[in-house]
């Protein structure tokens, strides 16, 4: 055999994933619907989309994406639910629960994905395994969750190669991946099967005789650094694929904000403010969750006959409080054709830099809007998000529903502390 000089240290990283979360969470709360084709949106209309779907569904080809109106005619009994941030809480909440009393090196990828590293705190495994860890967590899931939510649990020397062994059996699986066994998987799977190479990726590697995970673990690192991905992600595959980790790093924040589409489309200026205004005091409170401030905003619609405008700004000055972004967002959205009507409405921050609120300034109103904001936000965060709001943003709150952040947690994380 080849010398492919694999990572031979012992696998100590392992990736949760919660099987189909948001349809399980419901089916959990809803016994009627165990076993059934079903799946959740953020708003229920008849050209909604599929945001999570059930094993159930998902059998019948009703995936991610499929229109409402698709998966009933794949599926006459099939049931859409709108997204509910009530159950998902507890269930992220209950899921860092277990994972926190494993180890404090955890990280939190989405609302249902998790990796826990385990080097360093072989006193927690007490002579045990990470299999027989990762069994335990799945008991633990099934009577602290629920016991119709499951959880596939892979193992692996790096991130790569734990949420890769996640996804070799589910739903329910456990598997560990090393340099024991990591070439027959590599044999086992298609190009596309492997985590972060999509079409795109899989053509370029096809392009220069690439055809198969082995041959992509085979590639010479220079070919793979420069001609293939003419970058220095070729030389992280040539280190992903055989076990080492490059993925543990904290990605830059590069923007902040807000979308919504609205359930009717609208040239209601006051009302289309409102609900603005209301996107404006969440992504502000985002940006403050987050410790920086911003230079740059844009907003931007789409109109409900086609096309769309935006505009933006950028600033001498940085800016974080509620009243300051508002002020900008509102004179930049006072430009757009005002005869248009919207479907859809958005808001960016970006140019962002480490929060300097805690440097005291030399000008009482600047001192004294700092004070505001720092006080709105523990009253906020005390008693629950939206205690104090500007009056503006009573239409917009009653309008705007929650959306689930799918992505990463750090938004999902400040919902929760302020739950």
């Amino acid at each position: 055999m080849p010398d492919y000089r694999l990572n031979k240290e012992p696998a100590q990283i392992m990736h949760i994933d919660l099987n189909s979360a948001f349809a399980s969470a419901e089916q959990q709360a809803w016994p009627s619907l165990r076993g059934k084709p079903m799946g959740v949106t953020n708003r229920l209309s008849r050209e909604c989309c599929v945001i999570a779907a059930s094993y159930e569904a998902k059998a019948l080809g009703i995936k991610v994406g499929t229109r409402l109106s698709e998966a009933m005619a794949l599926c006459p009994d099939f049931v859409m639910l709108e997204t509910d941030p009530t159950k998902y809480t507890h269930m992220y909440k209950g899921l860092l629960h277990i994972m926190k009393d494993y180890s404090p090196n955890i990280k939190m990828k989405s609302i249902d994905e998790g990796i826990i590293d385990f080097h360093n705190v072989g006193s927690t495994l007490k002579g045990r395994s990470l299999v027989d860890i990762g069994y335990e967590i799945k008991q633990r899931v099934y009577r602290d969750l629920g016991n119709y939510m499951r959880i596939n649990v892979g193992i692996g020397p790096n991130r790569f190669l734990a949420k890769m062994a996640a996804g070799l059996h589910k739903p329910d699986g456990l598997d560990l991946i090393d340099h024991t066994n990591v070439i027959d998987m590599y044999r086992s799977l298609e190009l596309e099967d492997l985590t972060g190479i999509a079409d795109a990726f899989g053509s370029r590697l096809r392009a220069h005789g690439i055809y198969t995970p082995l041959q992509f673990l085979e590639a010479n690192e220079e070919l793979l650094r420069r001609r293939v991905f003419k970058s220095i992600n070729g030389l992280h595959w040539h280190q992903r694929l055989r076990g080492y980790e490059v993925d543990a790093y904290e990605t830059h924040l590069g923007m902040v904000g807000r979308q919504w589409v609205l359930p009717k489309a609208s040239n209601d200026d006051a009302w289309l403010r409102s609900c603005l205004h209301f996107l404006v005091e969440t992504s502000g409170m985002k940006l403050r969750y987050r410790n920086v401030e911003a230079r740059g905003i844009c907003v931007w619609v789409a109109f409900n006959a086609g096309g769309g405008w935006s505009d933006k700004k950028m600033y001498k000055t940085t800016f974080y409080s509620n009243q300051d972004i508002w002020e900008r967002i509102s004179r930049l959205f006072d430009h757009r054709p005002k005869h248009m009507a919207i479907r859809t409405i958005g808001l960016y921050l970006y140019e962002l830099t480490p929060s300097t609120r805690s440097q005291l300034s030399m000008f009482d109103d600047v001192i004294k809007s700092e004070y505001l904001t720092k006080a709105i936000d523990e009253i906020n965060d005390f008693y629950g998000s939206f205690t104090i709001h500007s009056a503006d943003t009573l239409t917009g709150r009653k309008n705007v529903k929650q959306k689930i952040p799918f992505g990463g947690t750090e938004y999902f994380e400040l919902l929760l502390k302020r739950a």
